[in-house]
């Protein structure tokens, strides 16, 4: 009798393995195609000149410097604005604000902000910062609209990691009199740093990728220069190969496969540094 009923559900449970394992191939399976297309296409391209020279009308003397710089100072800039605003906004929102009923909506909200498409970021930013604030396609537009876009992320990590760290310790830490922000200070941000620097650097490696926003601000398909300062004009590596694929050229369609390859490099670079810097943390840090 027990045998007839639990039937039907191992079988519920071998078909969902079967068809989970089945649907986890066919993706991993895709991506391997998409990567093995871009490395064929795009390695022969990966050249010292490669990185050293200025965007040119002929796809073999082209070249990511000024797109490369364009999106370090990005970043930078964004770091800059992004975190001290971020983490200061998780600390209150964990430690200090009262949870009431407009606390859980702000928490809320700021959960949804972090799914917010990024294009909606781009046109928020394009009425802010480029229209009002009058600074126009410049750097520091640029990063205030991806400040916005990574924000809610930083937010969201911070609280999480400083909900992670156990009472007791702030409860030992006011036992041997220490103020709020002592506690805070000195108990709290040191054992929460590692899921903080891991959310801190997700959120950058995802500000690495994001073309949409910035094009609708107005970052321009082709700089010929550096940027030497914030009310520069500038330009990134996905908008880049952005321009590269779209040109009917096949030497641009390798050069944006290199330039693509690029770009994954340093995500996965990031990726790998997060994941480092958690494993690392949550060994050193054992409640």
């Amino acid at each position: 009798m027990s045998k007839r009923k639990k039937s039907p559900a191992r079988t519920k449970d071998k078909a969902f393995k079967i068809v989970a394992f089945c649907l986890t191939i066919f993706a991993l399976s895709i991506l391997a195609v998409l990567l093995i297309d871009i490395f064929s296409r795009g390695m022969s391209r990966i050249n010292w000149s490669f990185f050293t020279n200025l965007p040119s009308r002929h796809a073999e003397r082209s070249g990511i410097l000024t797109a490369l710089a364009g999106m370090l100072s990005l970043l930078f800039f964004t770091i800059i604005i992004a975190l001290p605003i971020g983490i200061a906004a998780g600390v209150y929102l964990q430690e200090y604000s009262v949870k009431n009923r407009f606390a859980k909506f702000v928490e809320i909200n700021i959960a949804n902000l972090a799914g917010v498409p990024s294009v909606i970021y781009g046109i928020l930013g394009l009425q802010l910062f480029v229209r009002l604030a009058g600074f126009g396609n410049s750097l520091i537009a640029g990063a205030l609209t991806l400040a916005l876009l990574i924000l809610p992320i930083i937010i969201v990590a911070t609280r999480e990691a400083i909900r992670a760290v156990p009472n007791s310790l702030r409860e030992a830490s006011y036992g041997m009199g220490a103020t709020k922000w002592q506690t805070t200070k000195r108990v709290v941000l040191p054992s929460a740093l590692g899921g903080i620097l891991t959310g801190i650097i997700l959120s950058i490696s995802r500000a690495v990728g994001e073309t949409a926003p910035l094009l609708v601000i107005g970052a321009l398909v082709y700089v010929p220069f550096i940027p030497e300062g914030p009310r520069d004009q500038f330009t990134t590596l996905p908008i880049q190969v952005f321009n590269w694929v779209s040109r009917p050229q096949p030497g641009f369609v390798l050069n944006a496969a290199a330039g693509i390859i690029v770009l994954l490099l340093i995500t996965f670079l990031l990726n790998g540094i997060a994941i480092y810097i958690r494993n690392k943390w949550y060994k050193r840090i054992k409640y």
